[in-house]
C-alpha cells in the first residue's frame, strides 16, 4: 500500500505541526503527508518545510498565493498520481477531521473506490457548530441530493479517500470549483463514472484554532454547481 494525505493550508500555523504529528502517530506503513500551502503569511509553509527535513513521509507543495481549496486539492491529486500513490486522502488541517479515523478509511477502501467520512450517515454528528452553520450544511446536502440524485448523505464533506483509478478517470484540468461545490463535483463525477462510493460515520468537530474559510462566494458557487452538474449529465458531458 502507498497512500498520501493531502492537506491544503492557508494560515494554519496554529494547527499544522500538531495535525502532522497525529497522522504520523497512526504508525501506518506507506502513509505520506502532502501539505499544499498557498504562501501563508503566518509561516505555515516554513513550519512544514522544517518538519520535512526530519520526516521523509512529510512533503510540501508551495503555491505562489491563495487560489482556492479546489485548485489546491487538484494540485495535490496530480502530485499523488505522478508519484504512483494507490490511495489519496483529502483532509483539513484544523482537527475538524480526526486523524484517528484514517485506519477506518483504509479498511473501507478495500471494497470501495471512494470513501467519504460522513457527518450525516448516522444522524447528525457535528460538535460545536452554531445552529446557522449546521442548518446551512444539512440544507446544502438535501438540496444537492434532490437536484443531482447523488445517493450520498454527506455530499459536501471534505474528509475522503480516493482510489487512484477514480482520480485518473476524472479530467482534473476541468475541475475548477471550490469549497462545498468542489466536494459535490468530485462526488458526482465519480458516481456518474460508475465508481462505488461508500460512507463511513465520523464525528466532525469545529476548529479550535485559526479561522474558517467559509464565505458567501463559496455558498453561491455550490448553489449553482448542482444545476450545472445536472445539465452536463443530461447532455452526456460527464
Amino acid at each position: 500500500m502507498k497512500a498520501i494525505v493531502v492537506i491544503p493550508t492557508y494560515n494554519e500555523a496554529q494547527n499544522i505541526e500538531q495535525i502532522i504529528d497525529r497522522i504520523l502517530f497512526q504508525g501506518i506503513r506507506g502513509l505520506d503527508i502532502l501539505v499544499v500551502d498557498d504562501n501563508s503569511p503566518d509561516g505555515t509553509g516554513k513550519i512544514v518545510e522544517k518538519i520535512s527535513h526530519d520526516e521523509p513521509n512529510v512533503h510540501l507543495l508551495k503555491r505562489p498565493g491563495k487560489t482556492g481549496l479546489g485548485t489546491a486539492y487538484v494540485a495535490g491529486f496530480k502530485y499523488a498520481l505522478e508519484r504512483d500513490y494507490d490511495y489519496i486522502f483529502e483532509m483539513d488541517a484544523d482537527f475538524s477531521h480526526d486523524p484517528d479515523e484514517i485506519p477506518n478509511f483504509l479498511e473501507a477502501i478495500k471494497t470501495c473506490d471512494l470513501v467519504i467520512g460522513s457527518r450525516y450517515k448516522c444522524g447528525v454528528n457535528v460538535i460545536n457548530w452554531p445552529l446557522t452553520r449546521l442548518v446551512l450544511s444539512v440544507g446544502a446536502n438535501k438540496y444537492t441530493q434532490v437536484i443531482t440524485g447523488l445517493p450520498i448523505k454527506d455530499c459536501t464533506g471534505g474528509f475522503k479517500c480516493f482510489r487512484r483509478e477514480v482520480l485518473e478517470a476524472i479530467n482534473l484540468d476541468e475541475v475548477d470549483s471550490d469549497g462545498y461545490s468542489f466536494q459535490i463535483e468530485m462526488n458526482f463525477k465519480a458516481w456518474k463514472k460508475g465508481f462505488k462510493i461508500c460512507e463511513i460515520p465520523i464525528v466532525f468537530s469545529d476548529r479550535e484554532a485559526g479561522s474558517s474559510k467559509m464565505s458567501k462566494k463559496i455558498i453561491r458557487e455550490a448553489i449553482w454547481m448542482v444545476w450545472r452538474l445536472k445539465i452536463m449529465s443530461i447532455l452526456k458531458k460527464i
